[in-house]
């Protein structure tokens, strides 16, 4: 059975069974996955086009689940050749002597599958092959068929091949990688070979370079019946599902850690807003995996302020953020900005995630009292060096405090919870403009206006 055929019943299969054609690949439901649905179904090349970090080689490289779980090859075939229908001459020759005594293996899916990442360097020995000088050298002729090292496409005959990045191919290259899949003949050094490979097609390019830089050639490009256009998360609940299913857990640290829902939010506003932003290259893109990233930088520091500070539990706070500026910085391209501007957009982002954070979460109607609590000139410390309990003691001394904060805090009354939500009232109340607030490295004090 064509492995194209094979691929469509899977797909039948698991569609009539209510099942995603990819597993673990959220926010495309309704938009990527019917389409690729659709493709396999019609037996058509794909080509995903998207900017980075939009799950593109996590749902090539799961298209081989769509194999059946074992194949039969003729024993020793270089490029799986059926025993029924044999390519190569080696296994030409073997079947037409064996017959039905031909040995035969079985390949798992998981070994049908072949990938290159193309670069201007990439070659034709690398994708098709090349004469094999050590066969050469043993005697037999250049004419000889056998003298030849396959490469990475008919190595993948009967699965799937994937080229991401296709655009970074030279179009030489894309040429002889058209032969090889339509014409079905190649040439190598003057060998003229016919391979009627059986390959399903999967690519990943840039919009911007498959677009602007050309640089597919018109018939490769035609040789897709189908092209399939990524995104990123249409909204915060999808950002936040794919960041708890990415991020690692830190079960093994010697503290428990604690992630507030609003502090994962602002995590995940900041690349949303980072998205929206005209000084962020928005060619480039802002991936997901810039959240996955800060969620874990944020984690990593409110363990070592836990550790440092000798608190039973780890919960982030608002003065912890400023340990995604590294984070961030290193997978935003920012453009045109001054030396240290890059740092400030940065601040920004955060300082808008926190203030859309803290409006979600603290409904005007508890703030009111919070700010009046403020009238007779008390004054509060903030930052990531004090310990939890200065915090539960800054409740009893400014007792209007106490409403925000139980709204922010239903699942845990603990210390270190305690801080976390009181950090998000006090820099909201600042940032909405209701509290004045001096900073000093890290260290913040808060007073009424």
């Amino acid at each position: 059975m064509p492995v194209k055929e094979e691929i469509r019943r899977n797909v039948l299969g698991r569609v009539s069974k209510g099942r995603p054609v990819v597993e673990g690949v959220l926010g495309y439901s309704d938009s990527v996955l019917p389409a690729l649905e659709h493709a396999l179904i019609a037996g058509h090349d794909v080509i995903f086009l998207g900017e980075r970090g939009q799950a593109k080689s996590r749902m090539i490289r799961s298209l081989v689940n769509l194999l059946d779980e074992w194949l039969p090859i003729v024993a020793g075939s270089e490029i799986n050749d059926d025993p029924y229908r044999p390519v190569s001459r080696m296994a030409r020759d073997l079947v037409a002597e064996a017959g039905d005594d031909t040995p035969v293996a079985w390949l798992h899916r998981s070994e049908r599958y072949g990938e290159k990442l193309a670069t201007p360097d990439t070659s034709m020995a690398d994708l098709i092959g090349e004469v094999d000088p050590i066969k050469v050298a043993e005697g037999r002729y250049l004419s000889d068929e056998l003298t030849l090292h396959y490469g990475l496409v008919p190595r993948t005959n009967r699965g799937i091949f994937a080229i991401n990045e296709l655009p970074d191919l030279a179009e030489r290259i894309q040429v002889g990688l058209l032969d090889v899949l339509e014409e079905r003949d190649v040439q190598i050094r003057g060998h003229k070979v016919r391979l009627p490979l059986d390959i399903l097609l999967v690519a990943s390019a840039n919009p911007e370079d498959y677009t602007n830089r050309g640089r597919i050639i018109t018939p490769l490009k035609d040789r897709f019946g189908a092209r399939i256009r990524t995104h990123y998360p249409q909204d915060l609940e999808t950002e936040l599902t794919i960041v708890a299913q990415e991020a690692r857990s830190f079960e093994s640290a010697p503290v428990r850690l604690y992630f507030p829902e609003y502090m994962s939010e602002i995590v995940a506003r900041v690349s949303q807003l980072a998205r929206r932003n005209p000084r962020v290259s928005q060619h480039s893109g802002v991936s997901v995996r810039l959240s996955v990233t800060n969620q874990e930088t944020l984690g990593a520091a409110a363990i070592r302020r836990a550790l440092r500070e000798g608190d039973s539990e780890a919960v982030p706070r608002v003065s912890d953020l400023g340990a995604l500026v590294s984070s961030t910085l290193g997978k935003l391209e920012i453009e045109s900005l001054e030396e240290g501007e890059d740092e400030e957009l940065v601040d920004k982002l955060i300082k808008a995630a926190v203030l859309q954070t803290f409006r979600e979460h603290c409904p005007p109607e508890t703030l009111g009292q919070a700010v009046n609590g403020f009238e007779d000139g008390k004054v509060v410390h903030a930052g990531p060096d004090l310990p939890s309990q200065n915090y539960v003691r800054i409740l009893e001394e400014v007792p209007a405090l106490r409403t925000p904060v139980n709204v922010l805090t239903p699942e845990s009354e603990s210390p270190a919870a305690i801080a976390s939500a009181l950090e998000l009232v006090l820099e909201g109340l600042h940032l909405s403009k209701r509290l004045n607030k001096e900073a000093a490295g890290a260290r913040a004090t808060y007073r009424a206006r």
